[in-house]
C-alpha cells in the first residue's frame, strides 16, 4: 500500500469531533505524524448558558497548533479545498459525525481509514459502545477500517479486542476504548508505512447496526426482566440516563443489581440502605445509584433520605 516512509514523513490529516477521537488525536502527534489539517465539527451550544463550544478535538488542536477546519458539509469544491490543499497521504476519521463523500474518500494518496469502536462486522453504526453494553456483549474492541461507500462496511485493516466488565458504563468502557483505538492508529500506520498492513473484507455473517441513541429510551418499562434494565441503565450511563417517575418526579437510575422478587412492575418491593429494590417483568432490579432534578448521583440510601421511598409505591413511566 505504498513505499516504507518514516513517521515524519506520512501526512495524516484528521477528522474527529468528541473526547474519543481526540484521545487518537493525541496518540498521533504523540508519535511524531505530522497532521497538517484537522477537521472537527462545527461550534455547537453546550451547559446551562447553551454558549457555542468547540469540541474536545477542536481544543486540542488549538493547544497543539495545528490548523483546523470546520465545514458544516464536505458536498461541494469549496467545502473540500482546505483538506485538498494540504495534501494529505491518508486521511484518519474517528467518530467525525460527518459522511464522507466519494470525493473524500479519494482525495488522500492513502485513502481514508476509520477508528471503530467495536469488532466489525458487530456494531456498525453510531453507538457501538452503547449497544455492546445493551445486549450483554462480554467484548468489544477496535476495529481500524479501510473507509468505503458504506456504512461501517470497508475492508478491516487492524482489530483488537476488549473485554466488557460487568459493571462497565458506557462511560468507563468508552474511556478504555478511547486509549486502545489511539494505541491501534498508531499501530496500524506503522503497518501501512511498511508495506505490512493486510485489508481483509468483513464477513457477510454477524452484521448487527447500533442505531443512534434516542432520549425515548431511556424510559424505563418495568414490564422488561431485570436483567435487561440492568444492562441498560449502564448503557446509558452518562446519556441519556435511565429514568422512572415516582410521585410526579423523574428519577434516573443509574446503576442496579439483579436480584429475586415478585410484584407487579414497578412496585417497590423493599427499601434499604443498599438500594430500592423494584419488581420488573421477571425479577427484580435493586437500584442503587439514583439522581432527582437538580442534585447529584446519590448511593441509595442518601437519596432516601432526602426523597422517602415506601414499600408498595409504584415506578411510573416517564410521560
Amino acid at each position: 500500500m505504498g513505499t516504507a516512509q518514516t513517521p515524519a514523513a506520512l501526512r495524516v490529516a484528521f477528522a474527529g469531533t468528541p473526547e474519543f477521537a481526540a484521545q487518537a488525536l493525541q496518540a498521533l502527534l504523540d508519535a511524531g505524524y505530522p497532521v497538517p489539517l484537522v477537521l472537527t465539527q462545527p461550534d455547537r451550544p453546550a451547559g446551562r448558558g447553551m454558549k457555542l463550544s468547540p469540541s474536545p478535538v477542536k481544543q486540542l488542536a488549538l493547544a497543539r497548533g495545528l490548523e483546523v477546519d470546520q465545514p458544516e458539509k464536505l458536498r461541494t469544491e469549496e467545502q473540500r479545498a482546505r483538506l485538498a490543499a494540504c495534501a494529505p497521504d491518508v486521511l484518519v476519521v474517528a467518530a467525525y459525525g460527518l459522511i464522507l463523500p466519494p470525493a473524500v474518500l479519494a482525495l488522500p494518496r492513502l485513502g481514508c481509514i476509520n477508528i471503530h469502536a467495536s469488532l466489525l462486522p458487530r456494531w456498525r453504526g453510531a453507538a457501538p459502545i452503547h449497544r455492546a453494553i445493551e445486549a450483554g456483549d462480554t467484548e468489544t474492541g477496535i476495529t481500524i477500517m479501510q473507509m468505503d461507500e458504506g456504512l461501517d462496511t470497508g475492508a478491516m485493516l487492524l482489530r483488537r479486542a476488549l473485554p466488557i466488565q460487568p459493571t462497565d458504563s458506557t462511560a468507563s468502557l468508552h474511556d478504555r476504548l478511547a486509549v486502545l483505538g489511539g494505541e491501534c492508529i498508531v499501530e496500524a500506520l506503522a503497518a501501512l508505512q511498511r508495506g505490512a498492513l493486510v485489508a481483509v473484507p468483513q464477513p457477510e455473517a454477524g452484521v448487527t447496526y447500533a442505531a443512534k441513541i434516542g432520549r425515548a429510551e431511556a424510559a424505563i418499562d418495568w414490564r422488561r426482566p431485570a436483567l435487561e434494565l440492568e444492562r441498560a441503565m449502564r448503557a446509558f450511563d452518562p446519556f441519556p440516563g435511565a429514568a422512572a417517575v415516582l410521585r410526579d418526579t423523574v428519577v434516573k437510575c443509574w446503576s442496579g443489581k439483579v436480584v429475586p422478587g415478585v410484584g407487579e412492575p414497578g412496585t417497590v418491593l423493599a427499601v434499604d440502605a443498599e438500594g430500592i429494590t423494584v419488581a420488573c417483568g421477571r425479577d427484580a432490579l435493586r437500584c442503587t445509584v439514583l439522581q432527582r432534578p437538580g442534585s447529584k448521583r446519590l448511593p441509595a440510601g442518601e437519596f432516601v433520605r432526602g426523597f422517602p421511598v415506601s414499600v408498595g409505591e409504584r415506578f411510573d413511566m416517564p410521560g
